[in-house]
């Protein structure tokens, strides 16, 4: 990834509201330790210790043994945690440390503990006063848990069913474009990934040869990008748990608390092996912001050859706004491929009202989609008020509506999951539609 990690002129410090939202995702990742311990384990054993004591001495034994799982559970969510402090300390130093007095700092942290970014940020925060919410706390966890579906080894199973259609039809387009313009090369490509999420497939799309932009709006997710991408010094530098603490549906303890290695791979190691004539760095970026706002701009008009949408687009609260960007952002002729379900995630969201102004403003700070940066007194982008959902469908009617001729549509025919634990006793299924537009 380039240098500044993540481009554009947006400074989230210097809007009292992103700058609040900010500190609190930094917070949750940061609590992420001592919440998981209260929820996970110190709570469990009220419970557990609320029994009759006759049962719960029964099922501290063999071949039970449920107070040697909580201590199993708590070294779990250390592991995890070693994770979701990485992640805070990459956050902290991209968007906090810049801006901080050293006189100040030196003054609130011991000599002895200077060396300890996590002491250090961690002080630092707490002088500020930050209180997340529910919403961050929970995608914290979320997001400690996404490291399975994308960068770990066992969660090559999802990735190769969501990711390799998209690389495959770019592989496909370059042939196509080869075969008319020999000259052409991969890196002639311009890839745009809208919520590129941990950064996967924006790095899997560089690896394949050709020039690709992530476009993220979740400081959980740019956070934990960035971490993986640029910060991480070997594969398998975390171990994380992503299932053990959700105790339900487990067919056994070792089921509950398997483990994986994160990164699967190095990504810079990776990149290094690259023999393209443009090096991978100057080949991926990734641009955080609202994609509606970002991408709609006249500086961005017919910049990307292919934009590539994987469990993106019923984000929308209004699938319009997208496809507006989309076909903004496209040269004429370019591929828009899409991979997905329809969960839409704003569905019956009311609109504002002086009545209801205060409900509606709290809802959109819950929802990590609803932050339009400081330009919100232009475009609110996904804040704008109203939803609507669709079918397959009415979706693929709506893009051929505003320019689009659909040159692939094949609904239902990507069976996968999200994040899922293969060995549980729940298993939800996505049968995901695939479809490719081309710009007229």
């Amino acid at each position: 990834m380039a240098n500044n990690e993540w481009e554009g002129d947006f400074d989230p410090m210097a809007d009292p509201e992103e700058q609040k939202h900010l500190l609190s995702v930094l917070d949750s990742f940061r609590s992420y330790r001592r919440l998981a311990h209260f929820n996970a384990t110190h709570t469990r054993r009220q419970a557990f210790y609320s029994l009759p004591s006759a049962h719960w001495t029964l099922l501290s034994q063999p071949p039970f043994s449920i107070l040697d799982s909580l201590i199993k559970l708590d070294d779990l969510i250390d592991s995890n945690a070693e994770l979701a402090e990485a992640i805070f300390v990459t956050g902290f130093q991209a968007f906090i440390a810049p801006g901080l007095d050293s006189e100040w700092v030196s003054k609130l942290v011991p000599l002895h503990k200077e060396r300890d970014e996590f002491y250090v940020y961690s002080t630092i925060m707490d002088h500020l006063n930050v209180t997340s919410t529910q919403n961050d706390l929970e995608k914290a966890r979320s997001c400690v848990n996404q490291f399975y579906r994308e960068w770990s080894a066992d969660g090559a199973v999802e990735r190769e069913r969501c990711f390799s259609p998209i690389i495959s039809r770019l592989e496909s387009e370059f042939t196509k474009r080869k075969s008319a313009s020999p000259s052409q090369q991969k890196s002639d490509i311009k890839v745009l990934v809208p919520g590129a999420g941990l950064g996967r497939l924006v790095f899997d799309i560089c690896r394949a040869g050709f020039a690709v932009e992530g476009n993220e709006i979740s400081y959980h997710e740019l956070m934990a990008s960035s971490l993986v991408l640029n910060h991480v010094e070997k594969p398998g530098q975390f171990t994380i748990a992503p299932f053990a603490l959700n105790s339900s549906n487990h067919l056994s303890r070792a089921d509950q608390f398997r483990t994986y290695a994160i990164p699967d791979i190095h990504p810079g190691t990776e990149l290094s092996k690259s023999e393209d004539e443009t090096p991978p760095y100057e080949r991926m970026s990734m641009a955080s912001g609202d994609f509606c706002v970002l991408y709609t701009q006249p500086g961005a008009s017919a910049t990307f050859d292919v934009v590539a949408t994987v469990f993106f687009i019923d984000t929308a609260p209004n699938l319009i706004r997208y496809i507006e960007a989309v076909h903004n952002c496209l040269k004429p002729g370019g591929l828009w491929i899409n991979l997905g379900p329809l969960l839409w995630h704003h569905a019956s969201r009311p609109p504002p009202s002086e009545k209801n102004q205060d409900d509606d403003t709290k809802m959109k700070d819950e929802n990590e989609n609803a932050h339009a940066h400081s330009r919100a007194h232009i475009d609110t982008g996904i804040a704008d008020p109203g939803s609507v959902e669709l079918t397959d469908d009415e979706v693929v009617a709506l893009v051929k509506h505003f320019g689009f001729d659909m040159e692939i549509h094949e609904p239902g025919s990507v069976e996968t999951g999200y994040i899922t634990n293969t060995r549980s006793m729940l298993q939800s299924t996505y049968r995901a539609s695939f479809w490719m537009a081309r710009k007229v």
